[in-house]
């Protein structure tokens, strides 16, 4: 009986929580409508306004107009009347001319003809050429401007959610390139009141959900904005989480849309961070940066012996006791092993990440390890349980590959960008120089443990970049020649 009275309180607790929801739902759509009302009453309003004043330019329009058609009727009237004058003045005394003559034809008398003089009539000097010609009683007002720009006003609505295409979406170098259909293409039957796209907004974040994208709490959406062709790249990213969550929106002149459906697109990349736990005690691990801060124990310089000496380094080290307790951790590396390790184990497929040397650096390492295998006072390369490329510029500069306590000096510069390569199936590691894209040095092995990126940095620092795919670059290094140089283990 109690079990059913509380099954039976759970159903209405329940269904009081969907009719509290669904009253809210309700509520949004009663505002939502009245707004929509107001606003298009609104709108209404402002159109009849506006045809108020176009109305009222047309007017004032049309009685420019009047009056300056009034004025070229008056102007050309006046010069036909005035041509008219001048040739009827003309033609009377053309007239009056032609009588005279007339007259002096008759006279017989020598002397008398030759005292008659006819002089030249008025209508001799008028131009017959008429001021005003047919074209002149032509009136023409050309309204066609007006009437197109009348014929290209548009309603313009909110536009719709664009749709992305998933399957166009292209993820490579850590960028992404997004492309997306027009409202006017996603829509069925294309409807042209909604085509008038003058750009396109795009935000992206990251999650490690593939679902519920709209979940509160979540990282803050990056903006890309006036995007012009329905296609973006976006380029940089850290693929420090499982997917990226993208959402479009298109804008015109009125206003912005509402944003499509997030997708969201897988990105996997090898991540991992300092383990700041195994760093030695004068090794300051601040994100991805790592730097060495020597703590002034008397003696303890290494620049005044030789490094690879263990008598000497464990005679000028601090005791662990002083370590542990300054630091804490029994798994820290101490003596002459400034070393620090990745906090992400590698246990199978491709891994890939950077390293770049601070400006004040003087010697680093950069490898793998087996996390097991290394002792506090162990060196990289020292033992069989770790590789790496030994890069120093201190008295002279200098590069090698080290494994099995067993170094071989490359003859290269030293790079400024380092990309490390794992394929822990296949017992591949390679070395890049990122900047000229060459390859460095390449060990293959066979991996038996996990593995753990593995850092040593004497004076000065280094900073890496994780959260990198395998660029597309490794596939020069790794379709040509696989005999590549290698130590045996």
């Amino acid at each position: 009986m109690d079990a059913q009275k509380e099954a039976l309180r759970r159903i209405i607790s329940t269904l009081a929580s969907k009719n509290e929801e669904l009253q809210n739902f309700l509520e949004a759509v009663d505002h939502t409508l009245t707004g929509l009302q107001e606003e298009s009453c609104k709108v209404m309003s402002d159109l009849e306004a506006e045809l108020e004043k176009l109305n009222s330019a047309l007017e004032e329009k049309g009685a420019e107009l009047r009056y300056i058609i009034k004025e070229e009727k008056q102007r050309k009237e006046a010069e036909l009347q005035k041509q008219l004058s001048e040739g009827k003045f003309a033609l009377v005394s053309c007239e009056e001319l032609l009588d005279f003559a007339n007259q002096t034809l008759t006279i017989n008398t020598e002397e008398e003809f030759l005292a008659v003089r006819v002089t030249m009539a008025p209508a001799f000097r008028l131009t017959t050429r008429p001021a005003v010609s047919d074209n002149m009683s032509q009136f023409t007002v050309d309204f066609s401007a007006e009437r197109a720009g009348l014929q290209r006003l548009h309603f313009l609505p909110v536009p719709r959610a664009p749709q992305i295409d998933a399957s166009s979406c292209v993820v490579r170098d850590n960028t992404i390139t997004v492309t997306w259909r027009p409202p006017g293409e996603a829509d069925s039957g294309g409807d042209s009141s909604s085509r008038p796209i003058e750009r396109y907004d795009l935000e992206y974040r990251k999650t490690d959900r593939d679902s519920t994208l709209r979940v509160a709490g979540e990282a803050c959406w990056e903006k890309v904005c006036d995007i012009i062709e329905p296609q973006v790249t976006i380029s940089g990213l850290k693929f420090d989480s499982r997917f990226i969550a993208i959402r479009v929106r298109a804008r015109n002149k009125a206003a912005a849309g509402e944003f499509s459906e997030p997708i969201a697109i897988e990105t996997t990349a090898y991540n991992f961070s300092f383990d700041a736990s195994t760093a030695h005690a004068e090794l300051k691990v601040q994100g991805d940066t790592v730097t060495w801060e020597p703590q002034g124990v008397k003696g303890h310089d290494p620049r005044l012996r030789g490094k690879e000496n263990k008598s000497s380094s464990r005679s000028a080290t601090p005791s662990p006791n002083k370590t542990a307790a300054s630091r804490g951790g029994r798994d820290r590396f101490a003596g002459e092993s400034y070393t620090v390790l990745g906090d992400e184990e590698m246990t199978n497929g491709c891994h890939y990440w950077e390293l770049r040397p601070l400006a004040d650096w003087k010697s680093f390492s950069v490898g793998v390890a087996y996390r097991g295998s290394l002792g506090r006072f162990d060196q990289l390369g020292k033992g069989t349980g770790s590789w790496c490329l030994h890069a120093s510029q201190w008295l002279q500069s200098s590069l090698a590959a080290k494994h099995n306590n067993r170094a071989k000096t490359l003859d290269w510069p030293l790079p400024h960008r380092i990309g490390i390569y794992c394929d822990y199936d296949n017992g591949d590691l390679l070395f890049i120089d990122v900047d000229h894209l060459r390859l460095v040095h390449a060990f293959k092995t066979k991996f038996s443990q996990p593995l753990v990126p593995a850092f040593t940095v004497w004076c000065g620092g280094i900073t890496i970049a994780t959260g990198l795919q395998v660029p597309s670059f490794m596939g020069n290094f790794l379709t040509t020649n696989r005999s590549l140089s290698s130590l045996s283990p």
